[in-house]
């Protein structure tokens, strides 16, 4: 028994670092874009004013916040707002749910699924290691489902110049941060992007 003792907070705090390292780690956001363009370059003068839906509207805050991170992405690829002088239109949309599968076969032909398991623990005698049945990954995972959309009108005759969606579906997901991101890979090679349909691909590195 002292042998023991002496070694679960020791195993406690292995734990503790794996799992503090595994979330220390970068991210691999990957997203389906799809992208249409009647552009041939930026236009003169790059500027564009946000143009909110009705349901926007009704939830200013939410739509402030979401217009926030498309303002960065917008930035990036070389056109800015400017509400009084715009030539281009812009109407964003952002959207989010989750789900849960109900089948999840990956560890259906592990020889120990189901059979042994641990945990962390913290109560009035610290800190402690506790094994029992149940694995911990015996329930399916929770898939965050995350998409925005961007269409771009002329100013000037309200037509369609560009429009682009990215979908990104994943067990991870960082809200408001992960709209930027899918912003940012919706205007990936704007104004011509490379093909309609694509899949990609950008690293997140954890905040410092």
């Amino acid at each position: 028994m002292p042998e023991l003792n002496r070694f679960l907070p020791r195993a406690a705090l292995v734990c503790a670092a794996l799992l503090l390292t595994a979330c220390a780690g970068p991210r691999l956001v990957e997203s389906d874009v799809r992208s249409y363009t009647a552009l041939a370059a930026l236009p003169s003068p790059p500027t564009y004013r946000i143009e909110r839906l009705p349901s926007q509207q009704a939830q200013p805050e939410a739509a402030v916040a979401i217009e926030a991170e498309a303002d960065r992405a917008l930035a990036r690829v070389g056109l800015r707002r400017d509400d009084a002088r715009p030539s281009l239109i812009a109407q964003i949309g952002a959207e989010g749910g989750y789900t849960v599968p109900r089948h999840w076969p990956y560890y259906a032909n592990d020889p120990f699924y189901g059979r042994f398991g641990w945990g962390l623990g913290w109560g009035g005698r610290g800190l402690g290691v506790g094994f029992g049945t149940g694995w911990i990954m015996d329930a399916p995972p929770t898939l965050y489902h995350r998409r925005v959309t961007l269409v771009l009108r002329n100013a000037a005759t309200q037509q369609v110049v560009y429009e682009t969606s990215a979908t990104y579906e994943d067990v991870w997901t960082s809200d408001p941060a992960i709209y930027g991101i899918l912003f940012d890979q919706a205007l990936s090679g704007f104004p011509q992007p490379p093909a309609p349909a694509r899949r990609v691909r950008t690293e997140v590195l954890p905040p410092r």
